[in-house]
C-alpha cells in the first residue's frame, strides 16, 4: 500500500513536534545572561570577560556556572555561588531591582516576575503590576501599600505601648514629687514647732 502525501507529512510532523517538545524547555530554562542588567549585556558579550573589580578574567562559558571565579560576583549574577553577587530582576511591567544573589533559587519568590527562582522547583506567580510591585512570601500576597499600612499599624501600636509606659512614669514622678513636697512641709512644721518651744 502506497502512502499518501498527507500521511507522509503527518509521519514527518510527529517526530518534529516531539523534538520541539524536548528542545524548547531546555532552551527556555536557562539563559547565560540571567540576572544581568540590560546595560551590562554588552559587557558580558565578549568571549573573555574581566571581573568588575579587575582581579582576574574568565571565559564566557564560566558565566553563571555556579562557581565563584570573581570575588565581587561578576561571573555569577544568575546563581547564588558568590556572596557579594547581585541578581537583576527585570520585573516586566513593574519596577526592576537588584537582589542579593544569595536569594536566587532559595524557594522564596523575591522578583515579582519569578525570575530569581528559575531552578528551585517552585512556580512563582507573576505578581508584577504597573507602577509598583507586589511581594510574594509563602503563599501570601501582600501589596506594598498594605505592607506600608501594616508597618504603620505596628508603629502606632509601638507608640501606644510607649505612651502607656510614659504615662506610668509620669504618674510615678507626680507621686514621688508629691511625697517630697509633703515631707518638706511636715519637716518645716516640725522645725517651726521646735523653735517655738525652745
Amino acid at each position: 500500500m502506497e502512502a499518501t502525501p498527507l500521511c507522509t507529512n503527518a509521519n514527518n510532523l510527529i517526530p518534529f513536534i516531539i523534538s520541539l517538545y524536548f528542545l524548547v524547555p531546555s532552551v527556555h530554562s536557562f539563559s547565560p545572561l540571567l540576572g544581568i542588567h540590560p546595560l551590562d549585556e554588552k559587557y558580558f558579550g565578549s568571549q573573555v570577560i574581566k571581573c568588575k573589580d579587575g582581579s582576574k578574567s574568565f571565559s564566557r562559558d564560566r558565566l553563571n556556572d555556579n562557581f565563584c571565579d570573581c570575588l565581587d560576583g561578576t561571573d555569577e549574577p544568575g546563581t547564588s555561588a558568590c556572596p557579594r553577587g547581585k541578581f537583576y530582576c527585570r520585573n516586566a511591567g513593574s519596577t526592576p531591582n537588584f537582589i542579593f544573589s544569595s536569594r536566587v533559587n532559595d524557594q522564596i519568590c523575591d522578583c515579582c516576575d519569578g525570575s530569581d527562582e528559575y531552578d528551585s522547583g517552585i512556580n512563582c506567580p507573576r505578581t508584577c503590576v504597573m507602577g509598583g510591585n507586589l511581594e510574594y512570601r509563602a503563599g501570601n500576597y501582600i501589596s506594598r501599600i498594605d505592607l506600608k499600612e501594616s508597618k504603620k499599624g505596628l508603629i502606632s501600636e509601638e507608640l501606644l505601648q510607649k505612651a502607656r509606659g510614659l504615662k506610668v512614669i509620669i504618674i510615678l514622678q507626680v507621686v514621688i514629687f508629691g511625697c517630697v513636697v509633703i515631707y518638706r512641709i511636715f519637716n518645716r512644721r516640725i522645725k517651726s514647732k521646735k523653735r517655738r518651744y525652745h
